[in-house]
């Protein structure tokens, strides 16, 4: 199992940029996936997390800018980031939790994309 992460990059305060990671391989069914992020000199931090039903969560500081969703019949998650702030400046990494076709659960991280809000 994979998860490839895309969509950072550079952007203005106040404006918006969209996340996608995508879970390939033998992947029989996804429960969470989530995006956390990482700062320079700071721990990672849990973002915003989906589970198979639909149902989210947001860490306090994204609350009302961000939004999560997912397509289940892609195996994708992504991240909605608007009204971004400097302070949102991170390596975004995706994760998802997975039972794959041999019936093993297993913890999948992608490979993290930088987002840099900037003028």
């Amino acid at each position: 199992v994979q998860l490839q992460a895309s969509g950072g990059g550079l952007v203005q305060p106040g404006g918006s940029l969209r996340l996608s990671c995508a879970a390939s391989g033998s992947i029989s069914s996804i429960n969470a996936m989530r995006w956390y992020r990482q700062a320079p000199g700071k721990q990672r931090e849990l973002v915003a997390g989906i589970v198979s039903s639909g149902s989210t969560a947001y860490g306090d500081s994204v609350k009302g800018r961000f939004r999560i969703s997912r397509d289940n019949a892609k195996n994708t998650v992504y991240l909605q980031m608007s009204t971004l702030k400097p302070e949102d400046t991170a390596v975004y990494y995706c994760y998802a939790d997975v039972l794959d076709a041999a019936g093993v659960y297993g913890d999948y991280w992608g490979q993290g994309t930088q987002v840099t809000v900037s003028s």
